[in-house]
């Protein structure tokens, strides 16, 4: 661990970490790649607001509405300082990232025939073997509607994207891409990948749900037109998500859904709609939950993102490192903590992945078992699923040892 990150004062903030589970063993945490654990200060924003602040925002002409829309837009502004956005208007909140790569995905879609932003046939859309479900389907339905046609990036045997046989070209329109697996870790070149796409004049989209937890980002230096990520994987609450946009992308684009809010009129004939973000946040929005994830920003930022990155890079390689020790045991994705965030999928022979995410439970150890909504990712490997362990700036040296221990009494337990 390096020197200038205390991961046992981290912890303190923490209290569900310091859980007494079935049989008094303690929780060892190893699937935050699938939902991080909150800090009390995540938790006490949120129920501060509740308890003194609860109202609707920009509907109420009252000392609470007043209070309340300031706490929802000051989460806003957080988040665009956190990431590097050039103004506040360009962070649109959302319920989740599947919800903004949707949004994307739906508005381009609806764009004007003929405009400049319009997908029909003759255009390709670029995605990758290794995405989430969520960043593959959206593109998908994009496809089906507007008649353009679906290309990919294929992986190497080492679970990176192989750049060699590169799917962009002229007919390009979109580029979308994971910065960093939730499944193989990996952590792509995405500045070249977004390089690339405004090569030939397309949009790149970034699904960086795994990124912004883990590694330090900024909007303005990356060049992308859209980042989608989610708060509850970033120590921030549930049902808040975030879009970024270049504002004037944005500004051009139609509206996503239709209610109150994202309107500048409406007459039984005809409506006009509000300028970004207000165009795509219709209803009541996230308001709780952007007081959390403005929380869990100030959170984050009081550490700082590099001291984490640094944490989650020597976390996932003494991982490595324990886990080669393990026979029968393969690694699904990159074997070297290179260029790699701190999710670790992998097999044990003759072993299904379900039963031994149950074995470890039964010893404390929480993981994640399935495809991990990387179906295609599962079988470019030959697999139909793995068991995931996945760190985060609270895992501990003591806890991989955990995981290394009842991985071997899973083992014994199956004769494996």
């Amino acid at each position: 661990m390096t020197s200038t990150y205390d991961v046992a004062r981290v912890r303190e903030d923490f209290p569900i970490l310091q859980r007494r589970l079935a049989g008094d063993l303690p929780l060892v945490y190893l699937d935050s790649a699938n939902t991080s654990q909150k800090p009390r200060q995540v938790v006490d924003a949120i129920d501060a607001h509740y308890l003194a602040h609860n109202a609707n925002v920009a509907r109420a002409m009252h000392q609470l509405g007043a209070e309340a829309s300031e706490a929802f837009e000051l989460g806003r502004t957080k988040i665009a300082d956190f990431i590097g956005a050039n103004q506040r208007e360009e962070v649109v909140f959302t319920k989740n990232a599947s919800e903004a790569l949707n949004l994307v995905a739906r508005v381009l879609g609806d764009a004007r025939p003929g405009s400049e932003h319009s997908v029909g046939p003759g255009d390709e859309i670029v995605i990758s073997q290794m995405e989430h479900h969520s960043n593959i389907v959206p593109w998908q339905l994009l496809a089906e509607r507007t008649g353009a046609t679906l290309r990919w990036f294929g992986l190497t045997p080492d679970g990176r994207l192989d750049l060699e046989n590169d799917p962009i070209t002229e007919r390009t329109k979109i580029v979308s891409v994971t910065w960093v697996s939730n499944m193989l870790g990996t952590i792509n070149p995405v500045a070249d990948l977004v390089a690339r796409a405004k090569a030939v004049g397309a949009y790149s989209v970034i699904d960086a749900s795994q990124a912004v937890p883990q590694i330090p980002v900024d909007m303005a230096a990356l060049g992308a037109d859209f980042v989608a990520f989610t708060g509850h994987k970033m120590v921030g609450p549930t049902g808040i998500g975030v879009l970024w946009g270049r504002y004037d992308l944005l500004a051009s684009l139609p509206p996503f859904l239709g209610g109150g809010e994202m309107i500048e009129t409406v007459t039984m004939e005809r409506s006009t709609f509000a300028p970004p973000p207000s165009r795509f946040e219709a209803g009541t929005p996230p308001i709780a939950q952007s007081v959390g994830l403005g929380a869990a920003v100030d959170y984050l930022s009081s550490l700082g993102m590099e001291k984490v990155a640094a944490h989650e890079q020597a976390i996932t390689a003494y991982a490595l490192e324990r886990l080669v020790e393990i026979d029968g045991l393969t690694v699904v994705g990159p074997k070297e903590p290179v260029d790699r965030g701190g999710a670790i999928s992998f097999t044990i022979d003759s072993v299904h992945p379900h039963d031994v995410a149950q074995l470890l439970d039964s010893k404390g150890v929480a993981v994640r078992a399935g495809h991990h909504c990387a179906k295609p990712a599962h079988a470019c490997f030959g697999v139909q699923s793995t068991t995931r362990a996945s760190f985060y700036l609270y895992t501990t040296e003591a806890e991989i040892d955990a995981l290394v221990e009842a991985i071997w009494h899973t083992k014994k337990y199956f004769g494996a």
